[in-house]
């Protein structure tokens, strides 16, 4: 993995001289369709059929992710949803207008932070 150096100011001390830190190195967006591509050349599946399950399998988590489940996909982790809200002093003030923030939390799997720790890094300008 490419990475290169910025240097960046502490918030909590601004005075104190900024210091250097790694920044990876965005190569591109893989997209759908390079993904199927990928994926079916590894297996005896069509680009076609991979896509469709790939976009099929959106939809799913969606679904069940908004029912209040997690998605756990084995040895690449686990999705689930996450609120914000504001605080009310009694139960009976609270409403959905109090929820301000919903984002969707991803635990890698042991096996996929495995893999991903094997990564040897170059540094690139």
């Amino acid at each position: 993995m490419k990475y290169r150096l910025v240097q960046k100011a502490n918030p909590l001390e601004p005075e104190i001289t900024r210091k250097w830190y790694a920044s990876p190195v965005k190569e591109g967006t893989i997209n759908n369709y390079q993904l199927s591509k990928g994926i079916s050349g590894k297996s005896s599946l069509t680009r076609g059929a991979v896509l469709n399950v790939i976009e099929n399998m959106v939809d799913e988590i969606t679904r069940y992710l908004i029912e209040g489940n997690s998605v756990n996909l084995n040895n690449f982790g686990t999705l689930r949803l996450s609120l914000s809200s504001e605080g009310v002093s009694s139960p009976a003030d609270f409403t959905a207008e109090n929820i301000k923030n919903m984002r969707v939390v991803f635990t890698p799997s042991p096996e996929f932070k495995k893999t991903l720790q094997e990564i040897s890094f170059e540094l690139t300008e």
